[in-house]
């Protein structure tokens, strides 16, 4: 329960404590705040509102019902969760010490009627201190709805006309969709799609029981898939349209209710993922069990490789460019005249692929091709796509006079997810490589060559040579991260180990031609690329890397890389089957063990990607 205190009894016709509980609020008059907030218990929200405000029910939810901010204000309305309560009693205590008159009447924490409308209104006063006081507010943009705190009639009855002009629900409609999107999610999808999010709002549903309803749909799509029947391949492809209508709804859902919550943000951040690849394997399956018997595991698992080796270049350059400073170049300035001229926006969107556009592409291919053919589009495309945004990447680092700070080199070291192997390397041969510009892109690239020019190009995958390979691999890779990691172009260093250690696993897998060597190997992968999505969603909401030592009993990417190719060499056939499936087992129960610790857990952020960057 939340409870908001009005500074005084509204006026007549106003229907701000009907408001007000509409919004989950037990609402109470009382000229004596200071007494009213100390009744209130210590666990709950609690909300300071003018008794005058004027305004749109939508206003006031942005502001006092945001669950992501310590403390919410708009003029005339001051929220403050239980964590901020002790620095609101301050507030109260000084404003009310300090307000028009010093009699026991403002020191007793009651309202003088002096005080103006609007920021020189108590909620006003208040949200300042609480700024003085370290206390972030949060103040929502409003846009076109109204909050006022109109003083006297005439004042009072325009703002009344100002709020009847704005109908506030389409208002809310439009803001549950994000602003930037891809053109096949902002045209095709969210036209109808917030009236869905709409409905389940008045029926209770919350986001994480859409999103859970999108992930099971993917997962009935996938089946349908492997059934390997043109039936099967229609329904698929219709099915995976509607998991992603979706995936649209729940984000949706949250921003028009304000439902936002931790495990609805780890649950959006991987499930994309997890459905996504969840249908790769379900086409594979068809392909398999299908009339001609195709194998395309290799296809499916160099599919979500290069799905996720995409994702940490975005992930990884984007980290290190957070917060440095003189972050311009020549680069971004052609970037931003092409984004003023409209038709550009939309085609540089739709050529990466994002979520979109590829799931469609994905949903047709399934329902009209075969799953062969359903691969080699989608790889063609996304090697397009991926080539694309890194090079301007590079071309954007490389112009750029970026300082890049501590914390954007810390952030590059946890996404390059060394175990001991590397540290012990970073920590010798490391300290007597001198650091240049460029010294980590190219210790890391030389690591990847060694790795995986002799495996891949001269067939030596399975024997002891290619475990030396993989054992200077893990030397070259400590002394990249030995690097400072603040050059232009070390946001490459993470995923380049990723390309090197999935490319790996499925050289080796492929090479081997053993007998369900490939499935085991997409087992493996998809169990390290969830660690890695992990790794980037803890930062990103600004509670650091997964611990060490979970990073320490997953052996680290060049560990893994050990382990895969000493199992290559010692076992051959069924064996090296059975060992990926073990690995796999065990970094999916180890990884997944402590992710769903993290994120049910209190110090979990709730992060919600609001960027509309491609995923």
């Amino acid at each position: 329960m939340s409870t908001a205190i009005l500074t005084g009894p509204p006026p007549a016709g106003s229907s701000l404590e009907e408001d007000l509980r509409s919004l989950g609020f037990d609402v109470r008059v009382a000229a004596d705040v200071a007494g009213a907030l100390a009744a209130v218990p210590a666990t709950e929200r609690v909300a300071v509102v003018d008794h005058r405000f004027v305004g749109h029910v939508h206003a006031l939810r942005l502001a006092l019902t945001d669950p992501r901010f310590p403390a919410g204000a708009t003029e005339g309305a001051l929220t403050v969760q239980p964590d901020a309560r002790a620095s609101l009693t301050r507030a109260l205590s000084a404003v009310t010490a300090a307000g028009p008159g010093s009699g026991p009447e403002a020191r007793a924490g009651a309202v003088p009627a002096e005080w103006g409308p609007g920021e020189a209104g108590l909620p006003g006063l208040l949200a300042a201190h609480l700024e003085a006081d370290g206390v972030t507010v949060h103040r929502p943009d409003l846009g076109v709805l109204v909050a006022a705190v109109p003083d006297g009639g005439e004042l009072r009855a325009k703002a009344l006309a100002e709020t009847e002009a704005v109908d506030d629900e389409a208002v809310r409609l439009r803001s549950a969709v994000k602003s930037r999107d891809g053109f096949f999610t902002t045209f095709c999808i969210s036209p109808y799609s917030r009236y869905l999010a709409r409905w389940c709002a008045r029926r209770g549903l919350t986001p994480n029981q859409v999103t859970t309803a999108s992930l099971l749909t993917a997962l009935i799509a996938a089946g349908c898939a492997a059934t390997g029947t043109r039936g099967g391949f229609v329904a698929a492809g219709a099915l995976l349209l509607f998991s992603f209508v979706l995936d649209c709804t729940d984000g949706q859902l949250a921003r028009y209710s304000l439902q936002y919550s931790t495990l609805g943000a780890w649950l959006d951040a991987t499930f994309d993922r997890a459905k996504e690849y969840a249908f790769y394997a379900g086409l594979a399956l068809g392909a398999s069990r299908g009339g001609g018997h195709d194998d395309v595991w290799a296809l499916a698992l160099g599919a979500m490789v290069l799905m996720t080796c995409r994702h940490v270049v975005d992930f990884s350059f984007n980290e290190a460019n957070h917060d440095a400073t003189a972050n311009t170049s020549p680069t971004a300035a052609l970037s931003g005249r092409l984004d003023s001229v409209g038709w550009t926006v939309w085609v540089r969107r739709m050529i990466v692929l994002p979520i979109g556009e590829r799931w469609a592409l994905i949903a047709v291919l399934t329902a009209l091709t075969t799953p062969r053919t359903v691969f080699y589009v989608l790889l063609i495309g996304c090697a397009f796509a991926a080539c694309y945004t890194t090079a301007g990447r590079v071309l954007r680092s490389l112009t750029r006079k970026a300082k890049r700070t501590d914390r954007a080199a810390q952030a590059l070291a946890d996404l390059a997810d060394s175990g001991p192997v590397a540290e012990a390397a970073a920590g010798s041969l490391g300290r007597t490589v001198p650091g240049r510009a460029y010294s980590a892109p190219f210790w890391a690239l030389l690591a990847a060559a060694c790795l995986l020019i002799g495996p891949l190009l001269t067939g030596s995958g399975g024997t002891w040579r290619a475990v030396l390979q993989a054992v200077v691999y893990a030397v070259f890779a400590g002394v990249a991260v030995a690097q400072p990691l603040k050059g232009p172009l070390d946001w490459l260093v993470p995923p380049v180990f990723r390309g090197a250690e999935y490319g790996m696993i499925l050289g080796l897998a492929a090479q081997s031609g053993a007998p369900g060597a490939l499935p085991a190997a997409f087992g493996l992968v998809a169990a390290v690329a969830y660690h890695h999505y992990d790794t980037v969603y803890r930062i990103r909401g600004g509670t650091g890397a997964p611990p060490h030592r979970l990073v320490r009993a997953i052996g680290g990417h060049e560990g893994r890389v050990l382990a895969v190719t000493i199992a290559a060499a010692l076992w051959h056939g069924r064996g090296f089957t059975i060992a990926l499936t073990v690995l796999a087992a065990a970094i999916a129960l180890v990884v997944l063990s402590e992710s769903i610790r993290f994120w049910v857990s209190s110090g979990a952020p709730a992060v919600h990607d609001e960027t509309g960057e491609p995923a």
